[in-house]
């Protein structure tokens, strides 16, 4: 069976996770100490965000040099040091590779942008301007306002789904494909075990550059973006044949894996094209979960019933929380306690088929930092305050040490700052605590481990009504039942008198007729 097959990863985001030369920003030196703390997870690998060259206008989703380290997060030795460093505790790595954009400062980009004639005029999305001086169409940027930016240089304009400092890409062209290709064979060359590709559905347009209809669905509108029905400056069906140049690549070089991240009302069909067959990725997460304001029974019925395990399907990931969405254990509180919540969710997560990610802090159930505007630094919550959530409360330091100044991370003060409530929830306080959520993190990441129906088996929902939430996992004569009661009453539940139940949370380990508000036990049928 695949290393990747139901595998537990453990994303990283750089900046935040340890400091190492005290200029308040994590770095890879910082990554290397921290080791062993994600090897006694008992995690697969880690999913690494970006730490290449950067002007840092999306810190680091702005690549301004693909094969080049940045000076804040360190040197070239300090990444193959990193590899080494992995692979010797039995972890894989595998790193961001964002494909649908680059920076303004990247070369490409500086070249492109000089004529229309150059050796790499058409490496990105150009296009004249309407006969008023308009923009070429209506296609609106992520970020807000107009996806397209006026370049007197060119006499033209050029196009970005996400910041102006970020001109996307003109991935349909043989050449451009060519040499991200390279960039692939660079850093495969230098051991990394397989690419998380960022907002991949975003790699490609639609040529004629038509706009894009009115969204007439209703539903909260923060920004122009949320305004439109995507249909043609993302999603096109040239991504896949680009991706199976990808997978062509990836497959000279051994057990390598590639799991896609995909954005848009439509994520789920493109989960399943970007991985269908086995000439395409090996995996692809959406945000079912992600943008899920409320964790219910209904939505991991309806996630789990789009992946049915039918012949040529390819394999689901899910994650909870990132980066760029507000931590799950505040995210599905809605005024409940949310430690309970968080290990209501691990249990979830760990119990679920396909491929999981755990973001840093989520080992420790950290709910979401509290940032004052004025300590603000992600450019679209600065944008659409406060309409919007923002990155910067899911990108806090990691807490460390309880009583130590800045938890551990830095010697002077971070990039962002510390919550004072994450200080309570800190390693060194829960790593004495053998009830903490970092113990019932290690317990649950072994029992998924420990059994093949948790980590391959089929899954089959047996009920999801109300708040309860009935499952069933089952593999080579393994058979696990889960059970989680979502709601904030108890409910009444026996588990098959065949069955054991060999784990639990929030009361849910003990059986006793009934499951307690927020808690979830799994039965072993099998044992």
């Amino acid at each position: 069976m695949e290393w990747w097959r139901g595998a537990v990863l453990y994303q990283v985001y750089p900046r935040s996770f340890q400091d190492s030369d005290g200029d308040g920003v994590g770095d890879l030196q910082g990554l290397i100490r921290r080791l062993d703390h994600i090897a006694d997870l008992g995690v697969d690998g880690i999913w690494l965000s970006p730490v290449f060259a950067s002007p840092m206008k999306d810190f680091g989703y702005d690549v301004s040099d693909y094969c080049a380290i940045d000076p804040l997060f360190g040197t070239m030795d300090d990444f193959d040091a990193l590899v080494a460093g992995a692979h010797a505790r039995g972890l894989k790595l595998i790193i961001d590779q964002v494909y649908a954009h680059t920076s303004d400062a990247h070369d490409w980009f500086r070249a492109s942008r000089q004529d229309r004639t150059n050796d790499r005029a058409d490496w990105y999305v150009w296009a004249d301007a309407r006969p008023d001086g308009s923009p070429p169409n209506n296609w609106q940027s992520v970020f807000g306002g107009a996806a397209w930016t006026w370049d007197a240089r060119r006499g033209q304009y050029y196009m970005h789904n996400f910041l102006a400092s970020q001109p996307q890409l003109n991935v349909r062209h043989p050449r451009v494909q060519d040499a991200l290709l390279a960039v692939t064979r660079f850093w495969l060359g230098r051991g990394v075990d397989g690419f998380r590709l960022d907002a991949i559905n975003f790699a490609i347009h639609d040529a004629a550059l038509t706009d894009n209809p009115p969204d007439p669905r209703p539903g909260p509108r923060t920004r122009p973006f949320d305004f439109q029905l995507h249909l043609h400056n993302q999603s096109q069906p040239e991504i896949p044949a680009f991706l199976e140049r990808l997978r062509q690549l990836a497959e000279t070089y051994g057990d390598r894996f590639f799991v896609a991240e995909v954005v848009g009302a439509e994520a789920e069909a493109e989960m399943h094209a970007f991985t269908r067959g086995g000439d395409r990725l090996h995996s692809a997460y959406g945000f079912n979960y992600l943008y899920a304001r409320a964790l219910t029974s209904e939505l991991v019925a309806e996630t789990v019933a789009r992946w049915p395990g039918a012949e040529g399907e390819g394999w689901p990931c899910w994650t909870f929380s990132n980066h760029d969405t507000p931590r799950v254990a505040s995210r599905w509180a809605a005024g409940r306690d949310p430690d309970a919540v968080a290990r209501l969710a691990m249990l979830l997560l760990m119990s679920l088929r396909g491929n999981v990610f755990v973001y840093q802090g989520e080992e420790l159930g950290l709910p979401q930092a509290e940032v004052p505007f004025e300590r603000l630094v992600d450019p679209e919550a600065i944008a659409n305050w406060p309409l919007t959530l923002g990155r910067d409360g899911a990108r806090t330091p990691m807490p460390w040490t309880a009583d130590a100044p800045y938890g551990g991370f830095s010697v002077t003060e971070p990039w962002l700052p510390m919550d004072p409530q994450h200080l309570a929830r800190a390693v060194t306080i829960q790593q004495a605590d053998s009830e903490s959520m970092l113990a019932l993190t290690r317990r649950l990441i072994a029992l998924r481990h420990e059994r093949p129906a948790l980590r391959h088996g089929r899954i089959t929902m047996l009920e999801a009504t109300g708040p309860r939430l009935v499952f069933r996992r089952d593999h080579e004569g393994q058979s696990l039942i889960c059970a989680l009661n979502l709601g904030d009453t108890a409910l009444d539940w026996i588990p098959p008198e065949e069955g054991r139940v060999i784990t639990g949370v929030n009361g849910g380990e003990r059986s006793a007729g009934h499951l307690p508000p927020l808690s979830g036990q799994i039965v072993d049928l099998s044992s």
